[in-house]
């Protein structure tokens, strides 16, 4: 007979044994004091730097976003009642999607219970209803387009990371008229790289392709009006699914795509991840609604949030950290090995009050383990400089426990 909890306990302690075990502090994140949380542990409560957050701008505390959460839970209660197939669209939702559609320049958008929901239910459906449609995917997508592929059971053709050169070459083996799906992302959240999206854009009018990007890390931070890449490339016309979401930049959560009115009808009709899931509650939505309107007018709010990384990246090329140079916002340092990072994290959470989650695989490659830090408008140049010193000791360390143990 099958020893089902042993099975269950031997693949966890070979996690740990590998150093990649996932330990999650047990934060309190509290309105109005970021960035930072307390952290209860060992009967105790302790204040510590937040540094790893995808709250970019800090809007789950804005003032605004709140009071309308709160507003809309006392006159709507804290849930939807079902999907929207069974319980009916909340008002809510529907001055949402036009919000969206707007802030995207697109005819119709579609809002889901996460971001990871709306990638898996778009490009499944798409993919998996087009007449032999071949799915062209980026290496580095995330796990949710990957899953979205694979429920679709369409072909596909993944193309090297950003390789504008490798993704014509294969585009241009398939018949001109074969449909084709080229999904991509614009910032790439473990890597911190933004995708050569006008070059793809041109490929897929090229070759007749189909066009879906995956604006989830840039919507609020990028463009005049925080609409993402595609936004501050002037290319919201160019691209035909738009996907985002309310958990990061708007600090709230749910997902979203926006397009084409046909588009967006069809994936309300298809997508089994839309139809069968309960709908974002109406507060909740109304919430989203409104950090989209403040971000749309906070570009003093952008500028703050940009100054602080702009800083960040200066004080860490004075160091010897081996970070990985980004044109966006996210900065990853590469420590190369899973006990060491979840080492470093461990101690700069008990001994400097810094928290910063490892990252190990299966999320980066092995040897790729590594701390990816992000910067907020909250972040002073003296919490900033506070990273910096303790991440140099420790990485100063690291490298002599490195040399003895070689030797």
């Amino acid at each position: 007979m099958m020893q089902y909890d042993k099975f269950f306990a031997t693949y966890t302690d070979q996690l740990r044994q590998e150093g990649r075990y996932r330990v999650f502090a047990d934060l309190e994140r509290i309105a109005g004091k970021a960035p930072y949380a307390n952290w209860h542990h060992d009967g105790l409560i302790e204040e510590v730097a937040v540094w790893c957050s995808n709250d970019y701008l800090g809007m789950s505390h804005h003032p605004e976003v709140v009071s309308t959460f709160v507003e809309g839970a006392q006159k709507y209660g804290v849930g939807s009642g079902g999907t929207r197939n069974i319980a009916g669209t909340a008002h809510a939702h529907v001055l949402l999607e036009e919000t969206v559609a707007r802030f995207h320049q697109k005819e119709r958008a579609l809002i889901f219970s996460s971001g990871y929901t709306a990638n898996e239910a778009a490009v499944s459906s798409i993919a998996g209803n087009l007449p032999s449609c071949i799915v062209f995917s980026d290496e580095k997508n995330h796990a949710s387009i990957i899953q979205g592929i694979r429920s679709s059971k369409a072909p596909k053709i993944i193309f090297k990371h950003n390789d504008l050169e490798d993704l014509e070459q294969k585009l241009a083996s398939l018949p001109l008229d074969q449909p084709k799906l080229i999904v991509f992302t614009s910032v790439y959240s473990m890597d911190g790289d933004i995708a050569p999206v006008a070059g793809i854009c041109d490929l897929a009018k090229k070759y007749g392709a189909f066009t879906y990007i995956d604006e989830v890390h840039a919507v609020g931070m990028y463009g005049e009006d925080g609409a993402g890449i595609t936004s501050q490339l002037n290319l919201c016309g160019r691209v035909d699914v738009i996907q985002g979401n309310f958990a990061k930049g708007f600090g709230v959560v749910g997902g979203y795509i926006a397009g084409s009115k046909a588009l967006v009808d069809f994936v309300r009709s298809a997508a089994s991840g839309f139809i069968f899931t309960t709908s974002l509650p109406p507060a909740t939505a109304l919430a989203a609604k409104k950090s989209v309107e403040v971000i749309q007018t906070g570009q003093d709010l952008r500028a703050q949030f940009w100054d602080r990384v702009h800083y960040f990246k200066q004080q860490l090329a004075k160091t010897n950290l081996p970070y990985q140079q980004t044109n966006s916002h996210i900065v990853p340092i590469i420590i190369g090995h899973a006990k060491h990072c979840r080492d470093i994290s461990d101690i700069l959470l008990l001994q400097y009050k810094i928290y910063v989650q490892p990252i190990n695989y299966p999320t980066v490659p092995v040897g790729q383990e590594r701390l990816r830090i992000t910067v907020t408008p909250s972040h002073t140049h003296a919490h900033i400089d506070a990273l910096v010193d303790a991440l140099s000791a420790l990485w100063t360390a690291c490298l002599a426990k490195i040399s003895q143990k070689a030797a």
